[in-house]
């Protein structure tokens, strides 16, 4: 936090692990206060967004200073770590689910997690998922970061030096994979990928655009935001966009802001293929957002968004933690009825034992740094 980074980059990666966890538990009350229920993007573009802000500002710095070589060398070797860890943490969800379904009486967790491919084939699904082709419910976000950060190489040279030609090469990517619905083949039986790597390289691309911009001196509008038309634009999209989310859970509301003629042209709002209302949505908000919340604001240092900016900076841990803790708070609802304290309660433990784990990985850093010993104060002498 004192190396110049931007505060709001680790408070909104932290805000969005939130989200997935509350997200990723069935029927969690507080899964109506995510982002997904107020307009037609959701916690993933922010993840994969920061994702790509993140990975260009560390190995852009390295590549100009060191060279493109050992930049790649970084590259590759934090993506064989990812690959390990997806192995692991997918042999651990696995070990929680079976151990869920035999106390869970009510329901086949192990179907609604999507290991039905591993109960039926063993042997084929652990070369799937080797191969990265087997992703049960949760683990889909991990397939298609190692993805994106192993191609990272290729494109980390273009998005430095000419980040407009990355973009639209970038962009000749999303729209086949969006319109004709190109994407990669998942396990025999199993569909394509949840999360196309072909149309959300764009927002991975978009993110590490982004923070290259941002790098660069920026002359601020001092004009009122009401007075900005590119944030009025913006904010009416928003604005819209939460309506139409609300209208989902009420008819009378969609009737209204969606007509019929509307809805052949709007639905289906593809989350696989990253659909452009989608795309335009995430964008629209990170504007907005920008312009709200603008760097060197004194909210982030209050101590609330400190321990989110915290989970914010330990990512990947507290993603993995949130994996597990998902399907072990989906157990204990089910045990407990599913009664709403006890899914409040098991939403807001889970979140507090990520916030714990990044509070530990933080102290943890400071165990074996050697103490810088301070000089006695020696008065003065009259």
């Amino acid at each position: 936090m004192t190396n110049g980074r931007d505060h709001r980059v680790d408070f909104f990666r932290g805000l969005a692990l939130i989200f997935i966890l509350w997200d990723h538990i069935p029927q969690n009350p507080l899964g109506n206060l995510t982002l997904r229920n107020f307009g037609f993007s959701d916690a993933a573009e922010i993840f994969v967004f920061l994702a790509g802000y993140a990975a260009i500002l560390a190995y852009g710095k390295v590549a100009v200073r060191d060279g493109y070589m050992i930049a790649t060398v970084r590259i590759l070797r934090r993506a064989w770590t990812l690959y390990v860890v997806h192995i692991f943490l997918l042999v651990l969800v696995m070990g929680i689910v079976f151990f869920a379904n035999e106390h869970v009486e009510t329901r086949d967790m192990v179907q609604e997690m999507g290991l039905l491919h591993f109960v039926s084939n063993p042997q084929q699904a652990m070369v799937d998922e080797l191969l990265l082709r087997f992703k049960p419910n949760l683990m889909d976000p991990l397939p298609l970061y190692i993805v994106l950060l192993g191609c990272l190489p290729l494109a980390l040279p273009i998005i430095v030096k000419w980040p407009n030609l990355a973009v639209g090469v970038s962009i000749l990517m999303y729209v086949p994979a969006t319109v004709l619905g190109w994407n990669l083949s998942s396990y025999e039986g199993g569909g394509v990928w949840y999360f196309n790597p072909l149309a959300w390289q764009v927002m991975f691309v978009l993110g590490g655009v982004a923070a290259l911009h941002a790098q660069k001196p920026q002359v601020a509008d001092t004009r009122p935001l009401s007075r900005q038309p590119l944030f009025v634009i913006c904010a009416l999209y928003l604005a819209f966009a939460a309506l139409v989310a609300l209208g989902w859970k009420w008819a009378p509301l969609h009737n209204v802001m969606v007509p019929q003629w509307l809805g052949e042209k709007l639905y289906p709002i593809s989350k696989t293929n990253l659909a452009p209302v989608r795309l335009l949505h995430f964008l629209t908000l990170v504007y907005c957002v920008a312009k709200l919340l603008p760097p060197g604001k004194g909210w982030v240092e209050h101590w609330s968004s400190q321990k989110m900016c915290l989970m914010g900076r330990y990512s990947l841990e507290v993603f993995c933690f949130s994996v597990l803790l998902a399907p072990i708070s989906d157990m204990l609802n089910a045990l407990g009825g599913d009664r709403l304290p006890m899914q409040l309660a098991t939403a807001i433990a889970s979140a507090g034992l990520m916030l714990l784990l990044a509070m530990w990985l933080e102290f943890n850093k400071t165990l074996g740094k050697p103490v810088v010993a301070t000089a006695p104060k020696v008065a003065a002498v009259t």
